[in-house]
């Protein structure tokens, strides 16, 4: 991965890439530079699926949510470790995770 995925989101580009992701329901942590959301599925499988294709794209990206699961609720962090904070690798991964969401919820 570039050395320029890894870098913090600067004022400018958080303004540029950050309102799609706040419109999808992400909120920026308080005390934090990290992003949140929560997804809620009809069950279990329905959630589970939707962790397993987001772990498969995670890894490619060598990239991990914080994330955590209760039956059909998902609850995902995102921030990037080399830097402290938001990087253009969290906005890939929301965006990925916002399409992944729609497609196992779409399929049943």
């Amino acid at each position: 991965m570039s050395d320029a995925k890894r870098l913090k989101l600067d004022d400018e580009e958080r303004n540029a890439k950050l309102p799609a992701l706040k419109k999808a329901g992400w909120s920026e942590v308080e005390e934090r530079d990290a992003i949140y959301k929560e997804f809620m599925f009809k069950d279990f499988n329905q959630a589970f699926g939707f962790m397993a294709r987001v772990a498969l794209k995670a890894e490619k990206m060598d990239h991990h949510p914080e994330w955590f699961n209760v039956y059909n609720k998902v609850q995902i962090t995102l921030s990037t470790h080399e830097c402290t904070g938001l990087s253009d690798r969290d906005v890939n991964l929301a965006t990925f995770i916002e399409q992944a969401a729609k497609s196992v919820k779409d399929s049943e």
